[in-house]
């Protein structure tokens, strides 16, 4: 039976948003004893907690999110251990590390300073050299344990979305993937009309 990691942060109110964007609101709305049922209501930004970056995010296109096929957010992944690098550059070794059409998995460490003052501000960035390794090897997708793959003019994020490759941002536990050896990860934003989506992220361990 295989081992389900959930890689995703908990949703909840008050969840960090990224620097001008609006706060998560979840409040209950219905209470049993009033209503006789309970209800919840979420105001939330696509971009807040675990999320997914599709290419209409950045760049002047008008595909959203839902008309995505499903199954480029399903497949098999590699991790890569880059903790500790404030910059995630290109690496001979990535070469045979990641397997053309895998979904990659960066366990940057970023992740424990989620909720931290700096955590939007000094995470770790990729190079454009890392980036053309993605689109060299048909990655579907990247996702990572912070909040961006660079910082502005972004030109990371717009060399992968121009080459179609999602980006899958603010993930959680992903240490817990450093002594796994074969997984999947399975990625599903919401069918949302939008240029991106919260997520449930989880990797699929293999036994």
């Amino acid at each position: 039976m295989s081992r389900i990691i959930d890689l995703t942060h908990l949703i909840q109110n008050g969840l960090p948003p990224f620097p001008g964007d609006s706060e998560t609101v979840l409040e209950q709305s219905r209470f049993y004893a009033v209503d006789e049922f309970n209800n919840h209501q979420l105001s939330i930004n696509m971009h807040a907690g675990t999320h997914i970056d599709g290419p209409m995010h950045l760049l002047d296109i008008h595909t959203y999110l839902h008309e995505i096929p499903i199954d480029r957010f399903i497949g098999d992944a590699c991790l890569l251990d880059v903790s500790g690098q404030d910059e995630i550059d290109y690496k001979e070794q990535y070469e045979t590390q990641i397997q053309e059409g895998q979904i990659v998995v960066l366990h940057t460490g970023w992740g424990k300073s989620f909720g931290q003052p700096d955590y939007f501000t000094a995470y770790p960035v990729l190079t454009l050299a890392f980036g053309e390794l993605l689109v060299r090897k048909k990655v579907p997708m990247v996702c990572m344990d912070m909040p961006s793959p660079d910082k502005a003019p972004h030109a990371v994020h717009k060399l992968l979305f121009t080459h179609q490759i999602l980006i899958a941002e603010n993930l959680n536990n992903v240490d817990q993937l450093l002594e796994v050896s074969s997984f999947e990860i399975i990625a599903l934003p919401l069918r949302i009309q939008a240029d991106s989506s919260i997520a449930r992220i989880v990797a699929r361990v293999r036994a």
